[in-house]
């Protein structure tokens, strides 16, 4: 699948409840952000944009080939603050968007290329990546989210719970997963058209994105259709607390993911 044109547009904020200064915590000889900004250089965009509210981060990518939008910094959330991007990058509604979380410094550019690609063959509003789930450890945390897709590709819903929820295997054993069952990873990282992220950012939040805090689910709820494919190269975990960042550091200095 040939990647189509497109851009890519990263979210940093600067202020993080478990980790401060997130996107300026160095792996390696570089900032975590401009690591992120690299992968979208590598996967092909036309644009790189940098969405932030912190002069700190602008000035960490001063000289990378990327460009900053400085954004408000009473954004809810980061579609929120890619919209305002947009406006401010001044792109087409037509134009394809991929939103890659800054705290992604591994993202395969592979994916990144692969997500912008899965939009423009499809009929889907928005367009997004899963990897399988094989152990029961990941399925169990909350802190993964997992996908349930239909026969079509399509998103059935988003949830941090074990869903779909085998009844018999786990009555009997929650230790392992059943043999010929299918669990997802949602990963992170999504793609849509300008147009339609001012009206994703343009609704409001939804219940059940509230109770699970997955703002994804506001497109779900509002009837919006949702690719989902199998990622083609793997996607490393993110970077959300101090112990995710000395691990990236140790990845980094494997030479791992580079």
């Amino acid at each position: 699948m040939s990647p189509p044109d497109f851009v890519v547009a990263i979210p940093a904020r600067y202020a993080s409840t478990r980790l401060p200064g997130k996107p300026l915590q160095r792996i390696g000889d570089a900032p975590m952000v401009l690591h992120v900004a690299r992968r979208a250089l590598a996967a092909g965009a036309r644009q790189v944009w940098v969405a932030t509210d912190d002069a700190r981060i602008a000035a960490a990518l001063e000289g990378s080939g990327v460009q900053v939008a400085m954004t408000s910094p009473a954004h809810a959330s980061g579609s929120d603050r890619l919209a305002e991007c947009a406006a401010l990058a001044g792109w087409p509604e037509d134009t394809i968007v991929v939103n890659l979380q800054g705290d992604e410094p591994f993202a395969p550019a592979a994916g990144i290329a692969q997500v912008a690609a899965v939009l423009a063959a499809g009929g889907a509003r928005i367009a997004t990546l899963a990897s399988p789930i094989d152990d029961a450890a990941t399925l169990f945390d909350p802190n993964v989210v997992k996908v349930v897709r239909g026969e079509d590709g399509r998103a059935l819903y988003f949830s941090r719970a074990p869903v779909p929820w085998p009844r018999d295997a786990f009555a009997r054993d929650r230790g392992a997963l059943p043999e010929g069952a299918l669990w997802w990873r949602h990963i992170g990282l999504y793609a849509y058209r300008v147009a339609d992220l001012h009206a994703f950012a343009a609704l409001p939040p939804a219940p059940l994105e509230r109770v699970e805090a997955l703002e994804q689910l506001r497109a779900l709820e509002a009837g919006w259709p949702v690719a989902v494919a199998a990622a083609v190269a793997a996607f490393p975990p993110g970077v959300d607390t101090p112990e995710d960042l000395a691990a990236a550091r140790a990845r980094h200095a494997r030479g791992e993911g580079a």
